[in-house]
């Protein structure tokens, strides 16, 4: 029954797309919920039993130490769901009650991960970016889809050379990339895999995210000596990100000659109901006036404004979305 109701939770999940399940204490039960591009969505509930059964069974799956339900622990495996594999990366830790929760992370395809673009010729416009080489960012919050993108652009120009990753951790499995990933542990930090990577020669660096100093450094060193490298930045519209990077220490001068573009992204849902993404683009140099902005470029509201004229967009999605 436990097994049964596992694979029925992850073969759900997997036919919404969605990219997280999540199993969480509920009062006297376990609450389910599966995480897509607009939020969280409860599936079902169980009973408080039949939960902490089912998150052991998921653990004991995963090689998790069953008997611990307080400290965090995390582990993986590969399931096969309609004759597709999956690689799920699991997350368990116990709260103040000692009632434990686990967050499934399910890392689909590329293919089937992708969403499509509210305006097309935004991402033709990456595409370009991309042929000038240099440093090309990426912002939106948590779950916009960023690491997707990156990767749709990635594998399109692959045919013109290699691409490597460097993430913590890998998002999205691509067979054609080669990807590596992030363990303090083993010092297998950004900085020492980028260093790795460049000896490596790739056509295309992927950064998964500039978190301090030293990754800034390195990526911005990497695009200076004729890298494509594309990476994202915690930021809150196009001219945050380089406010954010001035902020690590990033030099003024460096910036100006690595960045060739930012794109700030979102996911809108549209009146077909489907997802799409919108990007707020800025291309480089960057210049003095971006720094301490905190708007979105005018062309941002355009594209909302053009997308309800053709009736894409809700009024009420647009005035969600237009501050980003």
């Amino acid at each position: 029954m436990i097994e049964a109701l596992g694979q029925q939770l992850l073969t759900g999940a997997v036919q919404a797309g969605s990219s997280d399940l999540y199993l969480l204490p509920d009062a006297e039960q376990y609450a389910i919920y599966e995480h897509q591009a607009l939020g969280m969505t409860k599936i079902q509930t169980v009973p408080y039993a039949t939960g902490q059964q089912l998150i052991a069974h998921l653990k004991y799956r995963a090689n998790m130490a069953i008997t611990e339900t307080r400290r965090p622990q995390m582990g993986a495996l590969t399931v096969t769901i309609n004759e597709q594999r999956i690689h799920l990366r699991l997350s368990s830790v116990g709260d103040f009650l000692h009632r434990e929760s686990l967050v499934i992370r399910l890392l689909q395809p590329l293919a089937v991960s992708q969403p499509r673009f509210l305006v097309p010729d935004q991402f033709e416009t990456l595409e370009q970016w991309c042929r000038l080489r240099g440093l090309i960012l990426f912002a939106g919050p948590t779950g916009s889809g960023k690491t997707t993108t990156i990767y749709q652009l990635a594998k399109t120009l692959r045919q013109h050379g290699s691409v490597l990753t460097i993430e913590d951790p890998v998002e999205i499995i691509e067979a054609d990339f080669l990807q590596l990933q992030v363990n303090d542990s083993a010092e297998m930090t950004y900085e020492a895999l980028i260093k790795v990577a460049l000896r490596h020669r790739p056509d295309i660096l992927i950064v998964g995210e500039i978190r301090d100093r030293t990754t800034a450094q390195a990526c911005v060193e990497a695009a200076l000596s004729g890298h494509l490298v594309l990476s994202t930045v915690h930021a809150r519209n196009v001219y945050g990100v380089v406010t954010r990077l001035a902020q690590l220490g990033v030099d003024m001068a460096a910036l100006q000659q690595a960045i060739t573009g930012v794109a700030y992204q979102r996911l809108l849902p549209t009146t077909t109901d489907q997802i799409a993404a919108l990007l707020d683009l800025q291309a480089g140099p960057v210049a003095t006036d971006w720094f301490g902005n905190r708007q979105m470029t005018t062309e941002w509201r355009r594209h909302l404004d053009d997308a309800q004229q053709r009736g894409l967009l809700t009024a009420q999605t647009v005035t969600h979305f237009e501050a980003g």
